[in-house]
């Protein structure tokens, strides 16, 4: 499998490739689980997969702030937290056990720092609250809110409707929005499709 860079891929299959799947609109982790997809042609893809890419993808969801500067070590912790939860996520799906080791992930990243904003006191601006400051705060900090939508939607009303997109090589999840939806998109659905279609005819074609 090959992958390629985020403006690559955007300039090879268009916006459309990224539109975030079903259910990614309400829970973060969903997002963050669907992060680092594969494209038709075998082609993979991680928004995580530099610090700088991984900075972007907080920044762009209110995580961190756009001027911090991850470093290579915080992308790494932020990849390997995305493989825990889509460990949870296959498991739920296929009701198998939770893997243990995914689960000690998530708790770790819960309970390592606060997902609220903290109370901070300066003389410019008195008593306020915001997150963390530095680089490595950040990080937890992103990572425990991530971690704490995880366990509200493997735990909560919609993860009956968590499932795997059907379109190979498709490897991302959403959220069903109606019984028979199991595409994470349109192009996807229509690869799908089109896939059947073509197993029909050759069947019948076949002597």
């Amino acid at each position: 499998m090959r992958t390629v860079t985020e403006s690559a891929t955007t300039e090879a299959t268009g916006p459309a490739a990224l539109l975030p799947a079903p259910g990614a609109e309400r829970h973060v982790a969903l997002d963050f689980a669907n992060s680092a997809p594969t494209l038709p042609g075998g082609q993979s893809l991680d928004l995580l997969g530099t610090p700088e890419a991984a900075t972007r993808w907080l920044a762009e969801r209110h995580l961190a702030p756009p001027e911090a500067e991850l470093r290579e070590v915080c992308a790494q912790r932020l990849r390997a937290l995305r493989d825990q939860i889509r460990a949870l996520i296959a498991s739920r799906i296929d009701a198998r056990p939770a893997p243990v080791g995914a689960l000690r992930a998530v708790n770790d990243a819960l309970t390592t720092a606060p997902a609220a904003d903290l109370l901070h006191w300066d003389e410019a601006r008195g008593l306020h609250r915001a997150p963390a400051h530095p680089v490595t705060q950040i990080v937890d900090h992103a990572m425990a809110v991530l971690a704490a939508d995880a366990a509200d939607l493997l735990s909560g009303p919609h993860a009956d409707r968590l499932a795997a997109c059907g379109s190979a090589p498709c490897t991302r999840y959403l959220l069903r929005t109606h019984a028979r939806r199991h595409w994470c998109s349109v192009r996807c659905g229509d690869r799908a499709r089109a896939a059947r279609a073509y197993a029909r005819r050759t069947r019948t074609e076949a002597p």
